[in-house]
C-alpha cells in the first residue's frame, strides 16, 4: 500500500501506481496484462464461469501545469474534484521528465489582505507554486513543461491503533484491496474467472471502468471505493448514514446494486463474522460500480466501500483492518459464486433479511445456550 501511495497517479498518469500493482499481483495471478487506456488486469482462473469483474481505480486527484509566469510561479489546473482552500500552503511535487520537483502552494498572508480580499472565496486558478527556482521563466522552463502532473506531497503515516493517514487513500486503498484478493485466491478452488482490475480516470468520470467492463464482459462486478465515514464533527448522519472507521466495510444497497450480489455479500460477511456496515444510494452511486452495471447487456454490480474520513484531502484517514476485512470479504464471495447462481432480480431475493453484526446477535445466542 505504501508503494502505491508514493506513486503518483493523478487521472491520466496512473502508470507509475499501475506497476506498483502489476508486480503485486503477478505472483498470484494466471494472467496479467494493460490494456490501450491504462487499466491494469490480473486475471484468475480464466477459463472460469462466470466472470466476476473486480474494480479499485489507482488514479488520485491532484493537478497540472498550465501557465508559468516570468518570474518562475507555476499556476495550474485541477484534476479531480478539490476543496480550494486546503490547497493553500500544501507542498507539493510537480512530476517532470527530470524527477519530481518540490514546491509550495502560495497564497498572500493575511496580514497584507485588504478588507474585500479577506472574505473572497479562494480560487484555484488563483494560486500558484512556488518551487523556489531563481532565474524567472526562463529558468523554470527547462525543469517544468506545461502539462506536467502535480501531486500532494505528503505520504503514508500510522497513527494510533490501525488507524493510518495520507493522501490519495481514495482510492488506492481501494486497488490494495484488489490486488490483496488476489493473493488471498492463489491456492483456492474457483468456479468463476476472476478479472481484478485497477482502474484509470474514475475521478475524472468513470472512463477506466466503462472501458475495462466492456473488455471482460463479465457477468458480475464490484467496485472498491472509499466512502464517507460520518464519525467526526461536521457530518450529517441523516443525510449521509452512520459509517465509522473501524467497524468494517460498507456493502451499498441502491438502485445501482444488483439484489443477489448484496445478499450474498452480506451473507458472506455474516458467515464468516466479517464486521460490516449499510449504506445505500437512491441512484447511481459515483463510483466504478455506475459503468459497470450499464456494460454491454448489464453487469450484477456490487459496491463495497472501505471508511474514510477527510475525503479529498491530503489528510485522509482510513483503519488498516477496514481495508484488509474488504480484501477478505471479496476472497469469500468470489468462493460462493458457481455457475448456477442466479443474478436476476426477482421477488424470491427483493428482501434479503440481512443486517450488520450487533451486540444484540450475542445477547441472543447467549439466552439460547
Amino acid at each position: 500500500m505504501k508503494d502505491l501511495i508514493d506513486a503518483p497517479s493523478p487521472s491520466g498518469f496512473e502508470q507509475p501506481a499501475q506497476e506498483v500493482y502489476r508486480r503485486a499481483v503477478e505472483p498470484f495471478a494466471d494472467e496479467v496484462h494493460t490494456d490501450v487506456l491504462g487499466n491494469a488486469y490480473a486475471i484468475v482462473n480464466p477459463s472460469g464461469n462466470p466472470k466476476i469483474m473486480l474494480a479499485g481505480h489507482c488514479d488520485e486527484i491532484g493537478f497540472l501545469v498550465t501557465y508559468i509566469n516570468g518570474d518562475g510561479y507555476i499556476y495550474f489546473g485541477s484534476i479531480g474534484g478539490h476543496d480550494a482552500s486546503i490547497t493553500v500552503g500544501q507542498r507539493v511535487f510537480v512530476h517532470t521528465e527530470h524527477g519530481p520537483l518540490l514546491g509550495v502552494i502560495g497564497k498572500k498572508p493575511i496580514h497584507l489582505m485588504e478588507e474585500e480580499e479577506r472574505g473572497r472565496k479562494t480560487i484555484l486558478h488563483d494560486l500558484f507554486i512556488d518551487i523556489g527556482a531563481l532565474g524567472g521563466k526562463a529558468a523554470v522552463a527547462e525543469k517544468v513543461q506545461i502539462g506536467d502532473p502535480i501531486t500532494y506531497a505528503p505520504g503514508f503515516a500510522t497513527l494510533s491503533g490501525d488507524l493510518a493517514v495520507s493522501h490519495a487513500f481514495d482510492d488506492k486503498v481501494g486497488a490494495f484491496a484488489v490486488a490483496e484478493t488476489v493473493r488471498l485466491l492463489k491456492g483456492k478452488t474457483l468456479a468463476a474467472a476472476v478479472y481484478a482490475v485497477s482502474t484509470v480516470q474514475e475521478e475524472i468520470g468513470l472512463r477506466g471502468a466503462r472501458t475495462s467492463s466492456y473488455l471482460t464482459g463479465a457477468t458480475v462486478g464490484i467496485a472498491v471505493d472509499v466512502g464517507f465515514a460520518t464519525d467526526y464533527p461536521g457530518m450529517n448522519k441523516n443525510r449521509v448514514g452512520d459509517v465509522e472507521i473501524g467497524k468494517g466495510p460498507t456493502i451499498c444497497r441502491g438502485a445501482n446494486i444488483n439484489p443477489q450480489v448484496y445478499k450474498m455479500l452480506c451473507e458472506t460477511a455474516r458467515d464468516l463474522e466479517i464486521p460490516f456496515q449499510l449504506s445505500s444510494a437512491g441512484g447511481g452511486t459515483g463510483t466504478d460500480a455506475n459503468a459497470m452495471q450499464l456494460n454491454q447487456s448489464g453487469m450484477a454490480t456490487g459496491l463495497i466501500s472501505i471508511p474514510l474520513r477527510y475525503m479529498h484531502t491530503p489528510c485522509e484517514l482510513v483503519s488498516l483492518e477496514d481495508v484488509q476485512n474488504t480484501a477478505r470479504l471479496l476472497a469469500a464471495f468470489i468462493e460462493r459464486v458457481t455457475p448456477d447462481v442466479d443474478f436476476t432480480p426477482s421477488m424470491q431475493n427483493r428482501h434479503s433479511g440481512v443486517r450488520p453484526p450487533s451486540k444484540n446477535d450475542k445477547k441472543s445466542e447467549e439466552k439460547k445456550d
